[in-house]
């Protein structure tokens, strides 16, 4: 059974779009892409430096455009000239364990954070387009909350959840991100995680603040969730067209609607991964495949599902190898 995942935030860094434009049509697709939510994706993704994409309205859509371009070639040479770009996108197909995006066979897709919406354009929920158009929405919203209060994230690592969890509350902090293999990401504000900083609860080998611009998944985000839900409600989500599962609780969600819902409201709620790696395994995996810009899933999947070969696709130069993998376990059980 194969997975197919897209990483969240902090998965970019600088030029990582730029082997990607040599592939044929790529850079006309990306070109029309940034026209269409106005923002120059192609700048972002080539030149920009690190503190330039880490801005949050632009961080999330270049990781949502990069996600369905490097899926999308796993098609094949001429995949990315076809991909949608606009409304009418078809999410019918007949194949047994089809993927929305042309070519692209999956038994089960999810991504973290923002990648969720990367995630519903691989599952036909959105098409490409309008996914974009939502996380620009998103990225915006996310980053004005963000302004109203000086805040961050931190990650721990090492820790039994049973003892961190309820050390990060005794803090103010939210647990944002259960991750599952070791690792819960901590956010609140600066005063708070600097608290966490000098009281690190029992077990924790490390807190590694990380270069976010704020407390995302938390009520921090609260006026976030208003604005995109305003947005959510001008599009017409398709049902799944493969397993699509949610950060909320892990779950394998087969409405559209609700879909598009869990998006919205998971702006201002923690993201548990841990969850989402466990009905995994209940479902069966037997490889993993991250989209660009991979390897953030794929390392967590290492310590989490053990045994179950993954694959990060960072360059073009991996898409041999992804195919291989996707051809002989999509449509297997484990």
């Amino acid at each position: 059974m194969l997975v197919l995942v897209a990483p969240g935030q902090g998965a970019q860094t600088p030029g990582f779009l730029t082997p990607w434009l040599d592939l044929p049509g790529a850079t006309d697709r990306v070109a029309a892409w940034s026209k269409a939510i106005d923002l120059d994706l192609l700048h972002y993704g080539t030149q920009a430096d690190a503190d330039a994409i880490r801005d949050t309205a632009v961080a999330q859509p270049l990781l949502v455009a990069a996600g369905i371009l490097s899926a999308a070639a796993l098609a094949g040479p001429d995949a990315l000239a076809s991909l949608p770009s606009g409304d009418g996108f078809d999410t019918g197909s007949d194949a047994p364990v089809p993927s929305a995006l042309p070519g692209v066979t999956a038994d089960v897709v999810a991504g973290h954070s923002v990648g969720e919406i990367t995630a519903a354009v691989f599952a036909g929920v959105l098409d490409p387009v309008a996914a974009l158009r939502l996380v620009r929405v998103r990225g915006l919203a996310m980053a004005q909350a963000a302004a109203v209060t000086d805040t961050g994230m931190a990650a721990l690592l090492g820790g039994d959840p049973e003892i961190v969890v309820p050390h990060l509350e005794r803090l103010g902090l939210t647990p944002a991100n259960v991750n599952g293999a070791g690792q819960i990401v901590a956010a609140g504000t600066t005063e708070e995680l600097a608290a966490l900083a000098e009281d690190k609860p029992e077990g924790v080998r490390r807190v590694v603040p990380l270069k976010v611009a704020g407390a995302f998944h938390t009520r921090h985000m609260a006026p976030a969730v208003d604005v995109l839900g305003e947005a959510a409600r001008e599009l017409a989500p398709a049902d799944p067209a493969v397993a699509y599962v949610s950060n909320r609780d892990g779950r394998v969600v087969e409405s559209g609607a609700e879909v598009l819902d869990r998006l919205v409201g998971q702006v201002a709620n923690p993201v548990r991964w841990d969850l989402c790696m466990e009905t995994f395994k209940e479902r069966g995996v037997t490889a993993l495949v991250e989209v660009c810009p991979g390897g953030t899933l794929t390392g967590l999947a290492k310590r989490a599902l053990p045994g179950v070969p993954t694959l990060a696709l960072k360059t073009p130069d991996d898409l041999d190898a992804a195919r291989a993998l996707i051809a002989e376990h999509a449509g297997q059980t484990a």
